[in-house]
């Protein structure tokens, strides 16, 4: 059974402990609306997400990124004539996601209570250090883990990584996220353990609309339901 087989489970953060996505989209919303005498808006996100594609490679995943590649399409759409003022909007764009409040998701600290008794809990999650660290500071839920792990990308030679690194065998090893792309399938390509718990609102680049069947996935209607599977007497 399952509950006999983990001993290490790991967490995604951002969207998965605490609010994340709902914040870069609005301000995606707000830098489009500052850029709206050059296109409209959908148009605007269709240059914005290439953008950022074509600089994923270097600047990885977080807020700074999404500065740069926000300045990168103004100049872009703008053919450079853009005014400084512009870009200092943008600025404070990027300056007031990083500062958003860190807001924990329902059920998270419960499961986590839980948990801790039974298993060693890590995270494992992707971005800027210095702004997951601080929203994880900011959460108040460092006490809770094991072990952090903030990672420039979630592939699956990153997973494999990090369990070498936890000294635990694959078969041993849970992860638990909202996105499929990155917490759940490179996990199971491993041999791992992956449970999906869905958020409302999801980044296109990290989207999947294929059906998932797997021996090894658990998909999870919400967090809580973690507790019965690995606990069922809790």
């Amino acid at each position: 059974m399952i509950r006999n087989q983990i001993q290490v489970i790991a967490f995604d953060a951002d969207d998965t402990l605490w609010v994340n996505e709902p914040y870069f989209q609005e301000t995606e919303q707000a830098f489009c609306h500052l850029l709206g005498e050059y296109m409209p808006s959908d148009e605007l996100s269709k240059e914005l997400f290439k953008t950022e594609m074509s600089n994923l490679s270097l600047y990885g995943y977080g807020v700074k990124g999404f500065m740069l590649c926000m300045i990168e399409t103004l100049s872009r759409i703008s053919d450079g004539k853009a005014s400084m003022a512009m870009v200092d909007k943008i600025m404070e764009l990027g300056q007031t996601l990083l500062l958003q409040p860190v807001i924990l998701l329902d059920g998270v600290e419960k499961v986590l209570k839980h948990l801790k008794k039974d298993f060693r809990l890590v995270v494992a999650t992707k971005g800027d250090l210095l702004d997951q660290e601080r929203k994880l500071k900011k959460s108040g839920l460092q006490n809770y883990f094991h072990h952090i792990e903030i990672m420039s990308d979630k592939q699956t030679g990153d997973y494999q990584k990090l369990i070498k690194h936890l000294d635990c065998r694959p078969e041993n090893f849970l992860m638990l996220g909202n996105s499929v792309k990155s917490d759940i399938l490179p996990v199971l390509e491993l041999g791992g353990y992956a449970a999906h718990i869905p958020f409302h609102t999801t980044w296109a680049h990290e989207q999947v609309t294929d059906n998932l069947e797997h021996p090894n996935f658990m998909p999870l209607n919400t967090m809580t339901e973690i507790i019965r599977i690995l606990q069922p007497n809790s």
